[in-house]
């Protein structure tokens, strides 16, 4: 089980960006989380096998319809267990950076 941090930017606060996440992230079985940062971009991270991340960030990395995304970034966070479903999580300050 791999675990990795990403955030989005582009084109994704208000077009259903989080909700198009946890709904890809739920259909391929991934647990992690996914929320709106303060400063206009979407983070998350997600746990799964390397095959079903590969797939996972493929959809994210197109997006919902309104969106456009610009890049993603990702960083490895190794092997980790512990979260239990995919979840929504209100907008706060990017933790991306706090990841490493």
């Amino acid at each position: 089980m791999y675990q990795t941090a990403f955030r989005v930017h582009g084109t994704v606060q208000g077009v259903g960006f989080r909700d198009f996440t946890q709904k890809r992230a739920v259909e391929y079985g991934l647990k992690g989380w996914v929320k709106n940062t303060t400063c206009g971009r979407v983070e998350g991270e997600v746990q799964g096998n390397d095959e079903t991340l590969q797939k996972f960030f493929k959809d994210i990395d197109k997006g919902p319809r309104l969106a456009h995304v610009v890049k993603v970034e990702k960083r490895d966070l190794g092997s980790e267990e512990g979260e239990d479903h995919f979840a929504v999580r209100r907008t706060s300050d990017s933790v991306f950076e706090a990841a490493k």
